[in-house]
């Protein structure tokens, strides 16, 4: 509600505009995307696929927990992705919460260590625009 997805939305449709390859997920989505792939035979295409990108975003990183399978494709994603594209991540949650969503707190610390270092954190404040907006609020 206080505009991450929006900003993550917008760089993307800039690299897009400037030919950069680019592409959108949601967290939730990209995890069944690459376990479908496994199961169909198509994890390898998929992961070259993704490497070929020059920006990916993840939407809602950690607002669904991924069992240890889901956790282990993710990593494989942001592993290679290390030093290789830019990566934008959209998240609520402070990077000392990470290990309970993806099962493993080596691996969450792993992950954390190649994103920060050489990334950019942007900490998003305010009140949510959805919440401010709500149908539903009360009036006090």
């Amino acid at each position: 509600g206080v505009g991450k997805t929006h900003m993550a939305i917008a760089a993307g449709v800039k690299a897009c505009n400037l030919g950069y390859k680019t592409k959108f997920y949601t967290v939730t989505e990209l995890v069944l995307k690459l376990a479908e792939s496994r199961k169909n035979g198509t994890l390898e295409k998929l992961l070259r696929d993704l490497r070929r990108l020059d920006l990916l975003i993840l939407d809602e990183w950690g607002y669904v927990p991924v069992d240890k399978d889901g956790s282990q494709l993710l990593f494989r994603v942001i592993s290679d992705s290390y030093e290789s594209k830019s990566l934008i991540l959209t998240t609520n949650l402070e990077f000392s919460k990470w290990g309970g969503i993806f099962t493993d707190d080596q691996m969450a610390a792993a992950m954390i260590d190649r994103l920060v270092h050489h990334g950019h954190l942007l900490i998003f404040e305010g009140k949510s625009y959805r919440m401010e907006h709500a149908l539903m609020r009360q009036d006090a």
